[in-house]
C-alpha cells in the first residue's frame, strides 16, 4: 500500500480520449474531411423583402380613395345649400311642395358636410397606414364610404322629414 492519503483514481477518471476509447475497444475517428462552408441563409417569408407587393391591392385603394375624395368635394358644396339641395331630391322624388325648414337643413347640412369630409379624412388614414403595415387594404375605402354614407343619410333625413311641406307633398302623393 502506498503513503499517498489520497484515494486512488477511478477507471478513466485521468485518461485520454485515445486511451478511453482504447479500453472500450471503440475505433479511432478519423479526422472529418473538410466541409464547404453553409450557404448564406435565405430570408424568412416574415421578413418585409419576402412579403408580396400588393401592387394591385394599392392600385384599388387609391382609386378607390381618389373616387372618394372626388364625390365628397362634390357633395360639400350641395350640403351647405341644404335648400337648393332639399328642392332638388324633392324634384328627383315627384314630391310637389316646398322645402320650408330652412334653419335646421342649414344646420344638419352643415354637419352632413363635416361628417363626409371626417369620415373621408378617417377612412383616408386607416388605408395609409394599413397599406404601409403591407395588409390588404382595398376593402377600407369601401367600408368606410358606407358607414360614412349612412351617417350623411341620417343626417339629411332630419331635417327633410322634419319639415311640414315636404311630410305633406308626401302624403298627398301616396
Amino acid at each position: 500500500m502506498s503513503d499517498d492519503p489520497r484515494p486512488r483514481p477511478q477507471y478513466g477518471e485521468y485518461a485520454t480520449p485515445e486511451q478511453q476509447r482504447a479500453a472500450i475497444r471503440q475505433p479511432e475517428l478519423e479526422p472529418a474531411a473538410p466541409v464547404d462552408p453553409p450557404h448564406p441563409p435565405t430570408a424568412p417569408a416574415t421578413t418585409v423583402a419576402a412579403r408580396p407587393t400588393r401592387m394591385a391591392d394599392r392600385i384599388i385603394t387609391v382609386a378607390l380613395l381618389a373616387y372618394g375624395l372626388v364625390t365628397v368635394i362634390g357633395a360639400i358644396p350641395q350640403l351647405v345649400d341644404f335648400t337648393s339641395f332639399a328642392k332638388t331630391w324633392m324634384e328627383v322624388a315627384g314630391v310637389d311642395g316646398e322645402f320650408t325648414n330652412t334653419a335646421q337643413g342649414a344646420l344638419w347640412g352643415g354637419v352632413g358636410a363635416t361628417v363626409f369630409a371626417v369620415g373621408w379624412v378617417l377612412t383616408a388614414g386607416l388605408s395609409w397606414w394599413s397599406l404601409a403595415k403591407g395588409r390588404a387594404s382595398w376593402w377600407i375605402p369601401l367600408v368606410g364610404a358606407i358607414v360614412t354614407f349612412v351617417i350623411v343619410s341620417v343626417c339629411l333625413v332630419i331635417p327633410i322629414f322634419g319639415d311640414p311641406g315636404l311630410v305633406r307633398g308626401l302624403a298627398l302623393g301616396s
